[in-house]
């Protein structure tokens, strides 16, 4: 899978996503990853992107030119329109169905808007998909994308070495992860819960799945209204 980041600050992303498990899938050529600097699509000399808001009002916006020739480029390397999401916090939040929709994809572009936002025509002519990573505002969409890029990533067949580890973490099926232990058996006074140590498996995932149960109705309730529950979780819960 190749992600294109149309960006500002190339560095920012560049450096921020060339470790650890995505930048070893990236060594090994499952994902490729490509910042492109917005201002060397600018036509203006001393390479502006932004100018003043129609209308009056603070800030500058970042104008439509330089975004759409930079993402012209990319399609035409890619041979094809490219999916392309902006970052912006009027778009609909990101979640982990969202992550394993855009992993299907083999070229995704990611918008990072700044200043007071981006020309609408631009974004009429260009994204597919509005993403918010929440309801608060950042300086500039490339730590939201690097958010993407990591979540989707995960997704990507042989970025895990294990691929169970992505389809058993928090918010699959819509529920939260179950607690971890490591070594020592004892810490701080605090003990491993013995299931976890008695080998009996099929015991284990029972008590996991129940630790899921609970943990998400403490933390996080309102998944439950959409969780993939079993007849036998609906009765755990009392909701029989």
């Amino acid at each position: 899978m190749k992600f294109y980041i149309l960006t500002l600050f190339p560095e920012m992303v560049e450096q921020g996503l060339a470790t650890s498990i995505i930048g070893r899938a990236m060594d090994r050529g499952i994902l490729s990853l490509e910042a492109v600097n917005i201002r060397d699509y600018t036509l203006d000399k001393h390479k502006k992107v932004d100018d003043y808001p129609y209308g009056g009002g603070a800030g500058m916006v970042m104008q439509a030119q330089p975004i759409y020739d930079a993402w012209e480029a990319i399609c035409q390397r890619a041979g094809h329109k490219v999916r392309t999401v902006y970052l912006t916090p009027q778009g609909t939040t990101f979640c982990q169905p969202m992550a394993k929709e855009f992993a299907k994809e083999e070229d995704l572009i990611l918008l990072c808007g700044h200043y007071e936002g981006v020309d609408e025509r631009v974004l009429e002519e260009i994204v597919t998909d509005y993403v918010s990573v929440g309801d608060y505002v950042l300086t500039g969409g490339e730590l939201p994308a690097m958010i993407l890029v990591d979540a989707i990533s995960r997704m990507v067949p042989g970025v895990l070495t294990n691929q169970d580890s992505g389809e058993t973490e928090s918010f699959e099926g819509n529920l939260l992860e179950y607690p971890q232990y490591s070594r020592p058996e004892v810490w701080h006074d605090r003990a491993v819960p013995p299931i976890l140590l008695s080998g009996n498996h099929a015991k284990v995932d029972e008590w996991r799945r129940q630790q899921s149960l609970i943990r998400t109705k403490e933390r996080r309730p309102d998944l439950l209204e959409k969780a993939d529950l079993t007849e036998k979780d609906k009765k755990y819960l009392n909701f029989e």
